[in-house]
């Protein structure tokens, strides 16, 4: 990736940058009034009319670039990221946000991300070409720290999931973890062989089959008697699906299957970043479903670290599996907030789609401030509920649960509801439903790998427990 701060200049280099005006159609005959008879005669050669995410650059009476003018959107929804599609449209150089963008903090940090390329397995000539183009002055009163923070932790969570599996393996999600706890100051503690196999008996049995052991990542990082804020990833660096193997279309995809651990591991970032106020614990459980002979199978009844036994209905679904034994340690020391973060359900992508993860809590007042900050931080996120009568399809005759369900409805609720049996004392708990990737591109998000509700997430925890 491009080190955002390659991207994003101090405010000191703001005199030598082209300034870039946003304008609608009605704001142009105003600026075009102020420019010279050549500027003139260039905009109406050019047909410019300030339609939405178009552009026009204007020479100076020397010949050099002496702005850009840029249409933008009046509807409410407008995407915030839009304008950082200049930073590729524009010719290399300095830029300064001169005038017209009303949300110049989320202005900048699409610019940046929108820059993102993942260049590892390119080849240097090919790498040379793919590099930066136009940089950004850091507009007037944002936090330029802050917002690098916030920019690298999602690089970090895209270079992740984009990363295939074959160097995405739990080893390697392990080092990231590491790598993390080391720029920090954080504790880590990883559990694998035969002490994982006793104490988080789910998380052992999915990961099995795998030459590269399963293992729980525990990462711990802020003050002892600051409020306890936990975060669970799902960390399925693979899925075949297990014995109830995927289809080759179904398994093209599954790098993304560690979206989760991605994602807490780019919040987890951003909140040490930031030196909230908070308590954190970080637990990933760390696992490629493999298939093997010594693979868990369909009909097994596996115990879980709460003492619950389950009865495996589908192999493909052992995204619930790892995080009931995460949830269920995070649960016993009852955090003030706990949430988990999973790639978790096809059912979510029906529903919503892929641009809109459901989140699930019984806070309503925590629901919204989330649906709030999500929508403000242009990260959204939807709501949907803990159905109760639902609890039903889990129903076995031989164990205590069974992980897949009956019926094929509401595959997203009914996965929620499977979480929630395994969190009883934390004071709140939500669980999201992420997928994880772009399918195809839009301003500030390219397509691929992409760490949902992290900065929404983040976002509410700054307001629910700012550092000092």
């Amino acid at each position: 990736m491009i080190p955002a701060k390659s991207i994003l200049l101090s405010a000191s280099k703001a005199g030598k940058a082209v300034p870039v005006h946003a304008l609608t159609p009605d704001m142009l005959p105003a600026l075009v009034k102020s420019l010279s008879a050549v500027q003139k005669a260039w905009i109406e050669a050019n047909g410019f009319k300030a339609k939405p995410n178009t552009h026009l650059c204007i020479a100076g009476n020397d010949g050099s670039l002496a702005m850009v003018l840029y249409g933008a959107r009046t509807e409410d929804d407008a995407d915030p990221f839009e304008p950082g599609t200049l930073s590729s449209a524009l010719p290399s150089g300095d830029y300064d946000l001169a005038s017209g963008f009303s949300n110049p903090d989320l202005v900048a940090l699409g610019w940046i991300l929108h820059s993102y390329k993942f260049t590892r397995y390119l080849s240097s000539k090919k790498t040379a070409k793919s590099g930066q183009g136009a940089r950004l002055v850091c507009p007037d009163g944002v936090d330029r720290p802050g917002l690098l923070a916030r920019a690298d932790a999602v690089m970090l969570g895209r270079d992740l999931i984009n990363t295939p599996a074959e160097d995405m393996g739990p080893s390697q999600l392990e080092a990231a973890v590491r790598d993390a706890a080391r720029q920090f100051k954080a504790e880590v503690t990883v559990t694998k062989g035969s002490v994982l196999q006793k104490k988080f008996p789910l998380i052992h049995a999915v990961g099995r089959a795998s030459d590269d052991a399963p293992r729980l990542l525990d990462l711990r990082w802020g003050p002892q008697r600051a409020p306890k804020v936990t975060l669970v990833g799902k960390g399925v660096c693979f899925d075949t699906g297990g014995l109830d193997l995927k289809s080759a279309a179904g398994m093209v995809l599954m790098k993304k299957d560690m979206g989760g651990a991605a994602a807490v591991l780019s919040l987890a970032s951003m909140i040490m970043a930031a030196q909230l106020n908070v308590r954190l614990r970080v637990l990933i459980p760390a696992v490629e479903n493999a298939v093997a002979g010594n693979a868990f199978r369909p009909g097994d009844v596996l115990a879980s670290r709460k003492g619950l036994s389950v009865e495996i209905g589908n192999t493909d679904a052992e995204g619930r599996l790892v995080l009931a034994d995460a949830l269920d340690l995070a649960d016993a020391e009852r955090p003030e907030l706990l949430i988990d973060m999973a790639t978790l359900t096809g059912a979510a992508r029906v529903a919503l789609g892929p641009d809109l993860p459901p989140f699930y809590t019984d806070d309503d007042e925590l629901a919204a401030q989330l649906a709030r900050h999500s929508m403000t931080s242009s990260d959204p996120v939807w709501r949907l509920p803990f159905w109760h009568r639902y609890n039903d399809m889990f129903s076995s005759k031989i164990a205590d649960i069974n992980n897949a369900g009956t019926g094929g409805f509401a595959g997203s609720i009914t996965a929620a509801l499977f979480l929630k049996r395994f969190v009883e004392k934390a004071r709140c708990y939500v669980h999201l439903d992420i997928y994880g990737w772009v399918p195809a591109a839009r301003p500030g998000r390219p397509a691929g790998g992409e760490p949902q509700a992290a900065r929404a997430l983040f976002s509410l925890l700054s307001e629910r427990y700012p550092g000092e």
